[in-house]
């Protein structure tokens, strides 16, 4: 049976399917209140914002480099919207002005990950340094613009798609899960997705292959920038206000979900539905620890604990089959 299992799932899926069983019976023993509808109504509000982010830094690591810049550009395509709404009447701004401040805000989402790509790409600057001047960047720019203070007073309907459902389903979640989908096509079903593979795997040889890795870097770069800007989009509604340091406990949380998913952090390996079974995982875990009286800052060490697990399990596995092999 596990043999099926694993042979139509994947060792990945399979594993992180089994310690999320793990997770839920533990914390399901040691609380009675785990196990309830405003428990999971709970975790399904919180996942979509790391979700989102994780989606935005899983397309630079699959290619073997790295954003850093996620939270920032998140942040700053947030207050590219909420700049429009106030210029349009802040409480009383309409619709209109909610969807033209979110294209915009995609554009700048999409620009600031644009300017990374092609830095990366053509001067072959590493991704660590791009996309931490990018941080440094966007971080300055967003408290010289705001002098280091938030942005609220938005219109009524802005709260109500950040806290609002469908059919009972929360409308983050909503917007996270049918990112999801979207990544699970663009990753495994299109041009771009495979050439992402191959850069990762080694970009030299794509090179040589004939693939223009510059141009895909660049796009590369750009829809992590726009899954950055939808996600600035989703915690301002659900926060009803914005400033550049939201979400900034999140971005070595993204990479965490991404290892934990089996994602190789060379590049060249991994699975969206393995980073979304992560990210429950990871959600689970901080809720759990929560309903046990454990503090948010309890729950980022345990996080820690299991990065350093993961890393020791999987490459110390590898290292002690290559020494079995080796006969050493």
């Amino acid at each position: 049976m596990m043999a099926w299992l694993k042979a139509r799932l994947g060792a990945e899926v399979l594993g992180l399917g089994l310690f999320l069983v793990l997770v839920v019976l533990v914390f399901s023993f040691a609380s009675d209140r785990f196990l309830t509808a405003a428990n999971f109504g709970s975790v399904a509000v919180q996942l979509p914002e790391l979700g989102l982010l994780t989606l935005a830094m899983l397309l630079p690591i699959l290619s073997g480099g790295l954003n850093l810049a996620v939270t920032y550009t998140a942040n700053i395509s947030a207050l590219t919207l909420a700049w429009v709404l106030q210029a349009n009447g802040g409480p009383e701004a309409g619709f209109g002005a909610f969807v033209l401040g979110s294209l915009l805000a995609l554009a700048v989402g999409g620009a600031a990950g644009f300017v990374m790509g092609a830095v990366v790409a053509y001067s072959r600057a590493h991704p660590i340094l791009v996309s931490l001047a990018m941080m440094i960047f966007l971080r300055g720019l967003g408290e010289y613009l705001t002098r280091g203070g938030d942005i609220s007073g938005f219109p009524d309907f802005v709260a109500a798609i950040g806290h609002g459902s469908i059919l009972g389903v929360p409308a983050p979640l909503i917007v996270f899960l049918a990112c999801v989908l979207l990544w699970q096509i663009l990753l495994g079903r299109s041009r771009l997705g495979f050439f992402t593979y191959m850069v990762g795997s080694n970009i030299e040889a794509t090179r040589y292959s004939g693939v223009n890795t510059k141009r895909a870097l660049t796009l590369i770069y750009t829809l992590s920038g726009l899954m950055c800007a939808v996600a600035g989009i989703v915690m301002m509604a659900r926060f009803n206000s914005v400033r550049v340091g939201h979400g900034e406990a999140y971005l070595l949380i993204t990479v965490l979900a991404c290892f934990l998913g089996g994602v190789d952090p060379f590049g060249g390996f991994g699975r969206v539905t393995s980073v979304l079974l992560a990210l429950v995982i990871l959600q689970l875990l901080s809720s759990g620890l929560n309903l046990l009286g454990a503090n948010q800052h309890l729950s980022t060490a345990v996080w820690g604990l299991f990065l350093i697990a993961v890393m020791v399990l999987r490459f110390g596995w590898k290292r002690w089959i290559e020494m079995r092999r080796n006969g050493t």
